[in-house]
């Protein structure tokens, strides 16, 4: 409890009239005296009218678990066990970094004469890992707005955030991958393949280069040979972890939203009959998990990506990409989640990735920042605005000629928006995948 706004003034302007009155008449004492006893019994009855914290009552809910990025609701009753619920409450939580309210504090609005009232606090996400809610506080005016009466609660509460496979929950990976898939539950690959699938009747329209021409002789009709896509190939995912995958663009770093795409790819990998293995580094390698099929793999690398930490430290790519390719015996297709700052900080990423490319095939990926892009195309003509303008496009420049030295390496690249990450990802290994580039 604290004296409000209401009360303070009140108190300072009595103070002001007992100092006039002081002055000006000789009995002011006992005037002063009744005015100041008349301001305390008003904040005695003010009190005593005021429901006490003990006589609320607050039961909260939230889920066990959530994505990370998301926003969920935790859910809040507050029951008066006498009276009435104030008219207007402020609730505060204290929490751990890993969550954040829209803002410090939320408001409810109650009816007049309700005895329960029921909300929702909407907390975002905002890292993988488990999050702790400690204490709820509460603040509202007292019966005549003279005190705030501030209770709070302890709380245990606890959510686990995890990386975001809402693409793969929803379907959204499977349908993207549909175009390659021959029905939902034979997973055969078609394309201009080298692999044999079947023989078939030569019809109209179809590519005659197609024909096999002995069997068509042994059988006196036209036959055509119908080839699929190659299987069981090995797709590595490999995660850059450094300091500058810590960087935030929008709610989530560039290391979750990496995480997220990595796994919705390794869903699709599974579809397509693929091998996945997953691979982490920053100053020094961490753990390689072996390649392994399907849902098999998925599980693996989903409960071993809950587990990465953020690193401090710059990324050693010469240690981490040569430890890579000194462990991978057969051609695959690795997937690079790294990111650079200019065309200098570049070079050693450049030169380990095109080693890597004499055996292997490289998919790099790198986010844009829709803000650096925002901040080059100003509107303003401040000179402030100008001089940041012209930084970002510099910025711009040299990260469109280091994708370019990359490109001509041989090494395919991925340069988007992280909103646009997932779907552009699996899209460019249906690309692969069609073209049998592995």
């Amino acid at each position: 409890m604290r004296p409000s706004r209401r009360l303070i003034a009140l108190v300072l302007a009595l103070a002001a009239a007992t100092v006039l009155i002081g002055l000006t008449r000789q009995d002011g004492n006992l005037i002063a005296g009744v005015l100041w006893g008349a301001v305390a019994l008003v904040a005695l009855f003010d009190l005593l009218l005021s429901p006490a914290a003990r006589n609320f009552t607050v039961v909260t809910d939230l889920a066990d678990a959530g994505f990370v990025g998301s926003t969920t609701p935790l859910g809040l009753t507050i029951t008066a066990g006498k009276g009435t619920i104030p008219r207007h409450i402020e609730i505060r939580l204290t929490h751990g970094a890993k969550l954040a309210m829209p803002t410090p504090t939320v408001s409810l609005e109650t009816d007049e004469g309700q005895s329960t009232v029921q909300g929702e606090i909407p907390l975002t996400l905002l890292e993988r890992g488990t999050a702790n809610i400690n204490r709820l506080s509460m603040r509202f005016a007292s019966r005549l707005g003279l005190f705030e009466i501030l209770p709070a609660w302890p709380l245990d509460l606890e959510i686990d955030i995890a990386p975001d496979i809402s693409p793969v929950l929803n379907g959204e990976i499977h349908t993207q991958m549909l175009p390659l898939i021959d029905g939902l539950k034979d997973v055969n690959l078609k394309g201009e393949g080298s692999e044999f699938r079947q023989l078939r009747e030569f019809q109209t329209g179809m590519d005659p280069r197609s024909i096999d021409w002995k069997r068509s002789a042994r059988m006196r009709s036209l036959v055509a040979r119908e080839t699929h896509a190659e299987r069981n190939h090995q797709i590595i995912l490999c995660l850059d972890t450094g300091y500058l995958m810590g960087e935030r663009i929008g709610n989530l770093s560039k290391l979750d939203h990496s995480i997220n795409a990595a796994l919705s790819l390794a869903w699709a990998g599974g579809l397509g009959g693929d091998n996945v293995g997953f691979y982490s580094f920053d100053s020094r390698p961490h753990q390689f998990i072996p390649p392994q099929p399907g849902r098999r793999a998925f599980g693996h690398i989903q409960k071993h990506c809950a587990t990465i930490q953020q690193e401090t430290a710059e990324t050693n790519h010469t240690l981490g990409l040569t430890q890579l390719n000194g462990t991978l015996a057969r051609r695959s297709l690795v997937v690079v989640f790294s990111d650079f700052v200019d065309s200098v900080t570049a070079e050693l990423l450049a030169e380990n990735l095109a080693v890597i490319t004499r055996q292997h095939l490289v998919l790099y990926v790198a986010l844009r920042d829709p803000e650096l892009h925002r901040i080059a195309h100003t509107t303003d003509v401040s000179m402030d605005a100008i001089a940041k303008a012209v930084s970002a496009q510099q910025l711009m420049r040299e990260r469109r000629a280091v994708l370019d030295r990359l490109r001509r390496l041989g090494i395919l690249c991925l340069d988007t928006t992280p909103d646009q990450l997932t779907a552009s990802l699996v899209s460019r290994y249906i690309d692969i995948k069609s073209q049998e580039l592995i």
